[in-house]
C-alpha cells in the first residue's frame, strides 16, 4: 500500500509477545531508540520499505534532477513526511548523539544551529521524547 495510506493512521498489528509483533508472516521486535536503525534496515531487506534514489539524493543535498515541486510530492509519497520534518528529526537525533558523547548543551545548540535552549529542548522532547538534561542523565545513568 502507498505510504499515504498509512500516514496518520493507526494500524494494529498482532502481538507475538510483549516486545514483538507480527508483520508479513514474520515476528518483529518493537524498536527502541537504540536499535531503530537496525529495525529500518531489516524492513528494507524484507522489502516492507523501498528505496527511492531521488530521496537519497535529497538527503545528501545533491541538486535534484527533477523540479522541486515533483521532489516534494515524491518525498511525501515515499516517506509520509516532509523533507523539513525529517531534517528536524535528524538534527534532534544528532543532538541526542552529541549529548550522549558528553558535549555540553550550549555547544550542541551552537553546533547544530538551534536558536536557543528552549528551541533545542522542544525539538528533543518532540522527536526523542526527552529534554536535553533528561537525555544526558539517562545516558550517564546507563553507563
Amino acid at each position: 500500500a502507498p505510504t499515504r495510506d498509512w500516514t496518520d493512521r493507526e494500524t494494529l498489528l498482532p502481538s507475538a509477545s510483549r516486545r514483538s509483533f507480527w508483520l508479513d508472516r514474520a515476528i518483529w521486535e518493537i524498536p527502541t531508540f537504540e536499535n531503530v536503525e537496525t529495525f529500518v534496515e531489516r524492513l528494507v531487506r524484507a522489502e516492507v520499505l523501498t528505496h527511492d534514489p531521488l530521496i537519497s539524493a535529497a538527503f545528501s543535498m545533491e541538486p535534484p534532477t527533477i523540479p522541486e515541486r515533483t521532489l516534494r510530492h515524491r518525498f511525501l509519497r515515499a516517506t509520509g513526511q516532509t523533507q523539513t520534518h525529517i531534517r528536524q528529526f535528524e538534527r534532534a537525533r544528532q543532538a541526542a548523539d552529541l549529548l550522549a558523547q558528553g558535549e555540553t548543551i550550549p555547544d550542541v545548540m551552537f553546533r547544530l544551529g538551534y536558536y536557543d535552549q528552549p528551541h533545542l529542548t522542544r525539538s528533543l522532547k518532540r522527536f526523542i521524547g526527552t529534554t536535553p538534561a533528561q537525555h544526558v542523565a539517562e545516558t550517564f545513568a546507563a553507563r
